[in-house]
């Protein structure tokens, strides 16, 4: 079996050299994106922390309302959040709910008009759809290498990590959901002579709402669920006392954050299961 590894494909090496090009000529594009996602996160924690803990509360609790119009969930994420304020975990919560959010934002802009362009062009999603199988099944350890070369320390790394592990999920659901449109409902707008647009806008669209939901659903946990990993890289929030206890070993640190993680996801799923439906 010698013969076999005496001529290595050189994988290693040629991600290398193209992550020495790109950090050499384009410098001022990872610099330019850098300013622009610490603008995000950074008015986005600026947000939720500035105002008092309870108005922020109340801000959850009235958007539960307006989205679901029940009191349970209500009563669930109010619960759920002054927890989080007596475990004393606010600050983190916050930061961490800033670096969800800002993925969010991203993620959905991005992933529901490629998920509607692929829709309407299945040559291009079988080509698309081995990249969003590597984006989502490669180690996310290995996402925060070239993010570290590129932007540093810091939240935004911890972003753009969670932003490749994430897309995928969006794009497929999207792409789920135009793709399955009723074909009846897409002939008689064709009979009636409706555009390419009009179609989109009125009929495929409406049509997808519930798979686009779910997607932001999935978007919002899988986010949440990088946190921990981002805290490798310096990102604030509540990955990182979850790794400083891991590093002192400390099981009281460690089911608390960890804890604290579980009720800020089950908050927020509550928050948009009805819509979901």
């Amino acid at each position: 079996m010698s013969w076999l590894t005496d001529t290595k494909v050189p994988v290693g090496d040629s991600a290398e050299y193209i992550f020495g090009l790109l950090k050499t000529h384009a410098r001022p594009f990872f610099d330019a994106l850098t300013v622009i996602m610490e603008w995000l996160i950074g008015g986005l924690v600026w947000l939720l922390q500035a105002p008092p803990a309870f108005v922020v509360i109340a801000a959850f609790v009235g958007l539960t309302w307006i989205l679901q119009r029940s009191w349970k969930p209500c009563l669930l994420v109010a619960v759920g959040l002054m927890f989080v304020i007596n475990q004393g975990y606010w600050d983190e919560t916050t930061d961490s709910l800033a670096l969800v959010l800002s993925a969010c934002v991203i993620c959905m802009g991005l992933g529901v008009p490629i998920g509607i362009f692929l829709a309407h062009r299945p040559r291009a999603y079988q080509f698309v759809s081995p990249i969003l199988d590597l984006m989502q099944t490669l180690p996310t350890f290995v996402y925060l290498i070239p993010a570290v070369i590129f932007f540093g320390l810091g939240m935004v790394p911890g972003l753009i990590a969670t932003v490749i592990f994430v897309l995928p999920a969006p794009i497929r659901l999207t792409y789920l959901g135009v793709s399955t449109t009723p074909k009846p409902l897409l002939e008689a707008a064709q009979a009636f002579g409706a555009t390419s647009s009009q179609v989109l806008l009125k009929i495929e669209l409406p049509s997808a709402f519930p798979q686009i939901m779910t997607g932001l659903n999935q978007t919002i946990m899988l986010s949440l669920s990088m946190v921990v990993i981002a805290a490798y890289v310096g990102a604030n929030g509540l990955g990182k006392p979850v790794v400083q206890a891991l590093s002192r070993v400390d099981t009281s640190l460690g089911f608390e954050s960890g804890f604290v993680i579980v009720v800020v996801a089950v908050v927020l799923d509550r928050m948009l299961r009805l819509v979901r439906k």
